[in-house]
């Protein structure tokens, strides 16, 4: 296809960053990725507006490689690339996707169960695994401090009755909790953060296998971006999928254990004596370290992560969490 920039939306959702890519430059061809079925309908609606400009592709990151080769887009054929980790706003508003504590509904959390319905739900993950394997996962996927009592209180409710409802498992968290620790989460505008958030975090990132999916889209990228030039943008919302792209661009073997500053060694040991803290980024005090050039062949376009300013945060709230990293390609 004769067009002199091509991007890679890796996340449509619903078509924010697309649109506003198609605004900001004239000569571009954007490629829209997502595994939801309705974003992806609605990014063949957007193809219609832009004929030409716009091509809508139905899959994981996981697939994307062989689904850009399929259009015509080799290897080193990419301009850029942006990578949006997690879920959309349009899957949070939905109270039948089971994603936002706050709205009850079914506990789904599947990002493309209508394209694989036997792919196991929210609720079947809670229903399925004892008690030790849910405290590990909590553990892993949520960074949750009492997983231990929460995978306790849920082996202990499901013998009752199944856990089906997203509002009944959050009250089922907020049960297994110590009353010191129901007030003391607050998120970064200093708001009340529900105990259960990190439980449906890990539920989601689990069933979505969305750490090993954003690896395949940050190897995606390497493969697709032009040499000398190519440019990746990853926006993370929790320390989880940030650190595995830091450790990506560094060049870091990501299947070797993540190394650590002495200040997060000690900060670590810290927080395994105290019962409760407030919620914070545990990755803030390597930032300093992150430019220049990694053993991937990867420049940093800032030295420290781009956060949101007090004003974007007011605008929306759903960004506070949020970090931008940009990187070139050598």
């Amino acid at each position: 296809m004769p067009v002199l920039q091509v991007v890679v939306d890796m996340t449509f959702g619903a078509g924010g960053h697309t649109k506003a890519i198609l605004r900001a430059v004239h000569d571009v061809t954007v490629v829209a990725l997502d595994r939801d079925p309705l974003a992806y309908r609605l990014a063949q609606q957007l193809a219609e507006e832009h004929p030409g400009r716009v091509y809508p592709l139905l899959g994981r990151f996981s697939e994307l490689s062989s689904l850009l080769t399929g259009l015509g887009f080799g290897p080193g054929s990419v301009s850029a690339a942006l990578v949006d980790a997690g879920c959309s706003s349009m899957q949070m508003d939905s109270a039948q996707r089971g994603f936002a504590l706050s709205k009850d509904g079914p506990l789904d959390m599947r990002m493309d169960g209508e394209r694989f319905p036997r792919m196991p739900s929210a609720a079947d993950v809670l229903n399925a695994l004892d008690q030790q394997a849910l405290a590990s996962l909590l553990r892993a996927y949520g960074e949750e401090r009492h997983a231990g009592k929460i995978a306790s209180a849920i082996a202990q409710a499901r013998h009752i009755y199944p856990i089906q409802r997203t509002q009944q498992l959050a009250s089922i968290v907020a049960g297994a909790m110590p009353p010191c620790a129901l007030y003391a989460r607050r998120d970064r505008l200093q708001r009340p953060s529900h105990v259960a958030t990190k439980t449906f975090q890990a539920l989601r990132v689990f069933v979505n296998d969305e750490l090993n999916e954003l690896h395949a889209a940050l190897q995606a990228a390497q493969l697709h971006l032009r040499p000398s030039g190519g440019r990746l943008c990853v926006l993370t919302f929790h320390s989880l999928e940030d650190r595995l792209v830091k450790r990506f661009l560094r060049g870091e073997d990501l299947a070797a254990p993540p190394r650590m500053s002495s200040r997060q060694r000690a900060r670590r040991a810290l927080r395994a004596r105290q019962e409760e803290e407030q919620d914070e980024d545990e990755d803030e005090e390597e930032d300093d370290e992150d430019g220049g050039v990694g053993s991937a062949g990867w420049v940093s376009l800032r030295r420290k992560v781009l956060t949101p300013s007090r004003e974007e945060l007011e605008e929306n709230p759903r960004g506070r969490s949020a970090k931008l990293r940009a990187a070139i390609r050598r």
